[in-house]
């Protein structure tokens, strides 16, 4: 969690105590709802990141060279909104693989579609029919990240999924 996530759930918990200090218990069920789903957002984009590093790992311990790199903050638009996150930057020689994950934070950002709690994009330099768009979404009572289609989920994402992307990425698997 960067400083400024800690910051905002900092004031995410006193606008809770301070709404049920006014009886105003509604507004605080809206933001501990909120601190919940945000909670869930920061773990999925942990996990959906620490996969892929590692995956890239593994290989740069049999010598692949490739350059990890990770901005946080970070903003990226997405179909018309704003969205606050992360980005991670794989680089092998001239390619290149960047994931970007993030959510809408405010409401001047934009909304996010679809009932998405998140949303990323694994962009493959130079090859765009293998990139991808992700969707966070709750099934039942887990967050599970699936390939995005027409704003609707497709395939559940899994670490063979990101592993698939990474074979793309090095020309292992075209």
């Amino acid at each position: 969690m960067n400083e400024l996530d800690a910051v905002w759930s900092k004031m995410l918990l006193q606008a809770i105590e301070k709404a049920n200090a006014e009886g105003r218990s509604d507004v605080a069920d809206y933001l501990r709802l909120k601190a919940a789903n945000d909670a869930i957002r920061q773990a999925s984009i942990g996990w959906i990141f620490d996969t892929l590093v590692e995956i890239a790992g593994d290989a740069n311990r049999s010598n692949s060279r490739i350059s990890i790199e990770r901005e946080d903050p970070y903003r990226f638009t997405y179909r018309g909104s704003n969205m606050a996150g992360s980005l991670l930057r794989l680089q092998q020689g001239v390619r290149c693989l960047t994931l970007e994950a993030g959510w809408t934070r405010t409401p001047s950002d934009g909304f996010m579609r679809g009932g998405a709690l998140a949303v990323a994009r694994i962009t493959h330099l130079g090859m765009s029919k293998a990139n991808v768009e992700l969707f966070l979404q709750k099934r039942g009572e887990l967050p599970v990240w699936s390939t995005m289609k027409d704003e609707k989920p497709g395939n559940i994402v899994r670490t063979e999924t990101l592993r698939e992307h990474f074979l793309i990425f090095t020309g292992d698997r075209l």
